[in-house]
């Protein structure tokens, strides 16, 4: 009897709790209008097919990821849906433009040490803008009868692969995947390249995401270039970095923090931040923040003494002046690849002797830029003229091993109607600017 009271009051606990869909994250809710437009589109894609999207996996929070949290939603499902759903599947009809979402019912034990649940009702309709919310073990039934209710075989586009959406859906039913998703693996199609296509061109809440992340990461591009000094090391700026990132509402890194001083500033990926900074280093930062899943990419190098020395002055320039050549030709109609080009000509044409007897451009040895987005190397055909709406970062580099130094400098651009916006200005990209801002001395910390 007591265990029986005890349950009870705990459900009831329990779902008067705010429930999980993004509730409380500081970005806020992905507003129903632009779910249902992105939605909508890719029911225009897909014609007469089905599509089923499926949330991500709770990760072991103990194990795999100790300095993470156990979940982070699928980037696709959280486009389409907005929510932080485990479990969850979403399933799109382009023959009557039909749209369902199914999520696994609440379970008020598990609850206890996971927190609420979003479970099918109104609070996820709500939330959607999806009509159809109905339990998970609905889903094969009627994913069945959809196929079965048409005339000619309806193709199901689905991600990431066959053998993974057959795994996934044998644990929510009997049915074989055959009977589900076709016979052959030309029954189902590769939904990717659509919501790849989709996610190319940000909505106003997508750029409202992504503007404060990018905020957020110059803030603490600014806070580290006031503090760096010799004596410190690499992971002290990158705490400092980071806890500014958190103090603004960024629930997460986009990728792990570069903080690269002296050799390790040649090193593309480096993220063990063990070395400790020395006078005459140059230190590469290479930062972003996730905001409400969208994420930054800025990356700074600035001297550890405060002040460039002739020499890294002038390769400095060089990288910078690459950046402006390439921001410069950014509008609608050019490719990436294009860009790339430019930025290497102009390296090339602007080299002299300051790399010996070859041009820099041999030392640039990484690509221009990346979209950006819910991913900081986000989908897209880099094939794809760019178009008003898309972000893209521009990072010249050159690296010089046998110097010890490296200079890159990344930032975040806007596709406008006749050009680019930057969006990552709050951060200095003028040698002068730096220097100006490291003499201003550390950022008091509370």
């Amino acid at each position: 009897m007591v265990r029986s009271i005890l349950g009870a009051l705990l459900a009831l606990v329990i779902s008067a709790l705010p429930l999980a869909g993004q509730v409380g994250s500081p970005a806020g809710p992905v507003p129903v209008e632009f779910l249902a437009a992105r939605r909508a589109a890719l029911l225009d894609r897909i014609d007469d097919g089905i599509a089923l999207v499926r949330s991500a996996d709770p990760r072991e929070q103990q194990g795999d990821y100790p300095q993470d949290g156990e979940y982070r939603e699928d980037n696709d499902f959280f486009y389409l849906t907005g929510l932080e759903a485990p479990g969850g599947w979403l399933l799109l009809s382009g023959t009557d433009e039909l749209v369902r979402l199914y999520l696994p019912a609440r379970d008020p034990e598990m609850e206890r040490w996971t927190g609420p649940t979003l479970g099918p009702g109104p609070e996820a309709a709500e939330l959607t803008g999806i009509s159809e919310v109905r339990p998970l073990s609905d889903l094969a039934g009627d994913l069945a009868e959809l196929r079965r209710g048409s005339a000619e075989a309806v193709p199901v586009y689905i991600k990431p692969g066959r053998s993974q959406v057959c795994e996934r859906l044998a644990e929510v039913t009997e049915q074989s995947c055959t009977e589900l998703l076709g016979v052959s693996e030309t029954d189902t199609r590769d939904l990717r390249p659509h919501l790849a296509a989709l996610r190319l061109i940000k909505d106003e809440d997508e750029l409202r995401r992504l503007r404060r992340a990018i905020e957020i990461t110059t803030d603490a591009q600014r806070a580290a270039m006031r503090s760096v000094r010799p004596g410190l090391w690499e992971y002290e700026i990158e705490a400092l970095i980071e806890y500014t990132f958190r103090k603004s509402g960024a629930e997460r890194v986009g990728f792990p923090s570069i903080i690269g001083s002296g050799p390790n500033s040649t090193i593309l990926h480096y993220d063990k931040s063990r070395r400790e900074m020395e006078y005459g280093d140059l230190v590469v930062m290479d930062i972003g923040a996730e905001y409400g899943y969208y994420t930054a990419d800025v990356t700074r190098t600035i001297p550890v003494s405060g002040k460039f020395t002739p020499r890294q002055r002038e390769i400095y320039d060089l990288v910078l002046g690459a950046q402006e050549a390439a921001f410069a030709a950014t509008k609608p109609g050019v490719t990436v690849g294009q860009l790339n080009q430019i930025a290497r000509n102009y390296i090339r044409d602007n080299s002299g002797d300051l790399c010996g007897q070859v041009t820099c451009d041999r030392y640039f040895v990484h690509g221009l830029s990346h979209w950006l987005g819910l991913d900081v190397h986000d989908v897209g055909d880099y094939s794809t003229p760019l178009a008003p709406g898309m972000v893209l970062t521009i990072e010249p580099g050159i690296y010089l091993p046998e110097e010890g130094f490296g200079v890159r400098i990344e930032d975040d651009f806007l596709v406008t109607e006749d050009g680019a916006e930057l969006l990552s200005a709050g951060a200095p990209r003028q040698a002068d600017e730096i220097e100006k801002l490291m003499a201003e001395g550390p950022v008091p910390l509370p």
